[in-house]
């Protein structure tokens, strides 16, 4: 009987949160302590944030280059948020979860209710913020926005957060480190259930079957 252990799908996990909600220091985290777990880097046609690099952070194209990947079935989904254009890569995202390797994927509320009609067996998480005036405190308190970029953000948080239960589970951001402990437990959670692994269980079961008693 071989001993090769069947091969696992790999699992993706979706987050949203409202503009400054703090998602990208909570997946900053989560990517360093979880094992498996990589970045799906998104595409966008928003121009790049000081500190921010190209194909580390997104891949930063043209509006005209996104229309192309959008009118060739390139991405996963795609929405005009804030402004821009933003959108998942199909190719990565079905050829990393092809090879058992788990996805997080950092995207909008609509990006999220796309990807959960493609993709129903995603895992989705939002991340709320404790409260609107914490939240504006956040998004004013950066330097690279202009005050109508930040009007317009904190607008769109309005209607983002009334969404929260789209999603398996939520996370409110108040406290860094209570935070992150949920996030792996979901992430560990969620490996678990069964189908996730049932070609490997399914194994384990036939050896009670073919082992003589």
């Amino acid at each position: 009987m071989s001993s090769e252990v069947p091969h696992r799908y790999g699992m993706l996990v979706v987050i949203s949160a409202p503009s400054g909600g703090g998602k990208s220091t909570l997946l900053g985290r989560l990517l360093s302590e979880v094992e498996n777990l990589r970045y799906s880097v998104s595409y966008t046609t928003r121009a790049p944030r000081p500190g921010e690099e190209n194909g580390v952070h997104y891949h930063f194209v043209t509006e005209e280059e996104f229309e192309v990947m959008r009118e060739r079935g390139e991405l996963l989904e795609s929405a005009k948020v804030h402004g821009n254009y933003y959108g998942t890569g199909r190719r990565y995202v079905e050829e990393e979860l092809a090879k058992g390797q788990d996805l997080i994927l950092d995207i909008d509320v609509q990006g999220a209710e796309a990807v959960s009609t493609v993709l129903p067996e995603s895992v989705r998480v939002f991340i709320m913020p404790p409260g609107f005036d914490i939240l504006s405190e956040r998004l004013r308190g950066r330097a690279s926005d202009a005050p109508e970029t930040v009007e317009r953000r904190l607008r769109n948080a309005r209607e983002e957060v009334t969404r929260f239960r789209e999603f398996q589970y939520v996370v409110v951001n108040d406290e860094l480190e209570e935070a992150l402990r949920a996030l792996i437990s979901i992430v560990r959670a969620e490996r678990q259930r069964w189908n996730r692994s049932e070609a490997r269980l399914q194994s384990i079961v036939e050896t009670f079957e073919q082992t003589p008693t």
